[in-house]
């Protein structure tokens, strides 16, 4: 639809990305820190830090439609399709909850071994996310709802942002210290 989200700290602004004007904003967000659509179903999620909170939004008019509890401090949101489930990581609770998108209620909490920073999915049902405070990545098969592998990051201390080159099976980690870790998504090394 040609929009940008941007992350404010009590709502999300929405933007054209065509004429930079402003169409609306999904207000009540308290701690905005990510958001993940679905337009498959019409609706979109932002993960709301300071409340502890999803909200559920219509992607046409942006009014919240419902709120979902999750664990404290949610940060990084991941929709994925196939599964029609929303991957939300709880830096405070070191555990993601996973909401299924259709029912609009959570149906799962998986543990991890640390605080969650950013998530990306691939094309093969994985849902790969940083933990920051042990410098390790985690891979959560996302049919099964579960961690299938942690792989540890070397040198790359609190990975924080994340990018998937799916076409050479490539993930991309920033690292606090200045440096940019290069994983290859067959076994996870650095």
């Amino acid at each position: 639809t040609k929009r940008l989200y941007i992350a404010r700290t009590t709502r999300f602004m929405v933007v054209s990305t065509e004429s930079g004007e402003l169409i609306g904003e999904i207000p009540d967000t308290p701690g905005a820190h990510g958001l993940a659509l679905a337009p498959d179903l019409g609706v979109g999620f932002t993960s709301n830090g300071q409340e502890n909170r999803v909200s559920i939004f219509d992607i046409k008019t942006l009014q919240v439609k419902n709120k979902i509890e999750t664990g404290r401090n949610p940060d990084a949101i991941v929709y994925h399709a196939p599964t029609r489930t929303v991957f939300v990581f709880n830096g405070q609770t070191h555990n993601a909850t996973v909401i299924d998108a259709a029912s609009q209620r959570a149906v799962a909490t998986i543990p991890l071994p640390g605080k969650p920073e950013f998530a990306v999915a691939d094309d093969r049902g994985n849902i790969y996310v940083n933990v920051a405070d042990n410098n390790s990545m985690v891979v959560i098969d996302a049919a099964q709802r579960k961690v299938k592998v942690t792989w540890s990051l070397g040198s790359c201390e609190e990975p924080t942002g994340l990018a998937l080159d799916l076409k050479n099976r490539t993930a991309f980690a920033s690292c606090g210290n200045k440096r940019l870790a290069v994983i290859s998504l067959a076994d996870g090394k650095v």
